[in-house]
Formats: structure tokens, C-alpha cells, sequence
């Protein structure tokens, strides 16, 4: 009787494991209409942005589990007016270049079920303002319109921002929810894809010319 609690028990403590979602414990950005960019009137330090000195991960999440991915093609600047608040970070995003463990899911991303890239080949974000301050101790709070699977909104999430030297890096980590992009598959009846969609932004820009 008691190895069959046992064996419930831990059995139960898996099933919670695989069941678990890893945007619960991350800021989830506000998502709104696109905003307006206003012209850049300030022309900073450009610090440039590449594959080669940054990354740009994300994790979905579904009833039985996580999947892991990245993107391999992605360039971007950050043109640096003396401090954050008045600065500007552009980047665009080749969404071809997914990658994950499973060959299959790969294949899948890039189809209409998701990415749809041979319709919207690109993703693209510009931010709109940057403010001081953050959930989760973050040093700033960043505003930019997504361009993604045709959608552009406006998305509000914390970075931690430094410029020191000759690079500039930004660290952030937080959830959005797919389906404000139209992205909408919902998966197997038994394996149902969950909404929201983690993103952590390694970024170190170097100083460009």
C-alpha cells in the first residue's frame, strides 16, 4: 500500500514538472496598438548588433512539456544618445533562421501553422521610448513596435540596460502572448500549445563606425 502512494506520489510530482509553464514566472509584456516613431532628431554612437556577440532565444510551452529555440540571422543597431532614455534600438529578424533541437518542429515553425516565412520572411522591432525603472529589478522599461506574421503592436517589457566602453548590452526576459500576432495554432487536442511565449534578449553591441 505505501510503495502504491509511492509510486502515485512521484508519479503526480512528474506529471506537475512536465505540466509546468515557464512564462509563469516571467513579466508579461503589455501588448497595445503601434505606436508612432518619431524621427530620430538626435544622431547617437551607433553600436551594432549581429548573431556573432548576441542572442535571441524564446520558449514555448505545451501540456506535456517545453520547446526550446533560437534565431540564427538577425541584425540590428542601437544608436546611443549619450543615455538610454533618448536612445533607439532597431532590429530585424530573419525568421527562417529558427532553430531548435527537433528537425521536425523547425519545419513546422516555418509553415503557415506558425511563421508562415515564405509570407512574412521578417520580424522587426523599433523601440518607441525607453523609461527608467523595471519589474524584477530591470533598469528600464522598453516600448517598441513588433512587427511579427504580418502584425505590428506596440510591446511594453523591463531591460536591463549598460553602455560602457566600447559595448552596449541589454538583458531581458519576459513573456508574450502569440496569439496578438495571430499566430494561432492550437496543437493536438491532447497536447494543446499554450498562449504565451517566453523571449530573452542577450544583446552586446559593439561600437560601430
Amino acid at each position: 500500500m505505501r510503495l502504491r502512494i509511492l509510486i502515485t506520489t512521484l508519479f503526480g510530482l512528474m506529471l506537475v514538472a512536465a505540466c509546468s509553464n515557464p512564462a509563469a514566472d516571467k513579466s508579461r509584456a503589455v501588448t497595445s496598438e503601434a505606436g508612432q516613431v518619431a524621427p530620430q532628431t538626435v544622431q547617437g554612437q551607433k553600436y551594432v548588433i549581429t548573431p556573432q556577440n548576441s542572442k535571441i532565444e524564446f520558449t514555448g510551452s505545451k501540456v506535456t512539456g517545453r520547446e526550446d529555440g533560437s534565431f540564427g540571422d538577425f541584425s540590428g543597431q542601437i544608436d546611443y544618445a549619450g543615455n538610454p532614455e533618448t536612445s533607439r534600438v532597431k532590429i530585424t529578424i530573419n525568421m527562417g533562421s529558427v532553430t531548435t533541437k527537433s528537425q521536425g518542429l523547425e519545419t513546422h515553425l516555418k509553415t503557415a501553422d506558425f511563421f508562415d516565412v515564405a509570407k512574412y520572411p521578417q520580424a522587426t522591432f523599433v523601440s518607441t521610448a525607453i523609461k527608467p525603472g523595471g519589474e524584477k529589478g530591470a533598469t528600464h522599461t522598453v516600448t517598441g513596435n513588433l512587427m511579427m506574421h504580418g502584425v505590428t503592436k506596440a510591446i511594453t517589457f523591463p531591460a536591463t540596460i549598460n553602455v560602457s566602453g566600447d559595448a552596449a548590452t541589454v538583458e531581458s526576459n519576459f513573456s508574450i502572448n502569440r496569439k496578438d500576432f495571430g499566430i494561432n495554432y492550437p496543437g493536438p487536442r491532447d497536447n494543446l500549445i499554450r498562449d504565451d511565449v517566453v523571449l530573452a534578449l542577450h544583446i552586446r553591441a559593439n561600437k560601430g563606425s
